[in-house]
């Protein structure tokens, strides 16, 4: 036994001091994996929750873009647009005289 504690000083105390140090170290190695478990747990729903929102949110993006590819106006060839620019003046667009 002398050769394992070269350097070393031989432990104090008798069976309780030992015991209550084992009894010390499996509390804290305990409360360390329980709340190392929790950590986990709640970084795993935050992943989670973020995941779900940006799912959403690109549903809702998709959900924008083909309602306005839908809600675009049909060109009428025979359709021109004319501005008003004050007074009795109109300026007409898309009219080449050709019709």
């Amino acid at each position: 036994m002398d050769r394992f504690n070269q350097g070393y000083p031989a432990p104090r105390g008798g069976l309780a001091v030992r015991a209550l140090a084992w009894c010390v170290s499996a509390t804290t190695w305990t409360i360390a994996t329980v709340v190392g478990g929790l950590v986990a747990i709640v970084l795993a729903a935050g992943m989670l929750v973020m995941a779900v929102m940006a799912t959403l949110l690109m549903l809702l993006g998709a959900t924008a873009v083909k309602a306005r590819r839908t809600a675009r106006a049909q060109g009428d060839p025979n359709l021109i647009e004319a501005r008003h620019v004050g007074g009795h003046s109109w300026v007409a667009y898309g009219w080449d005289g050709s019709r």
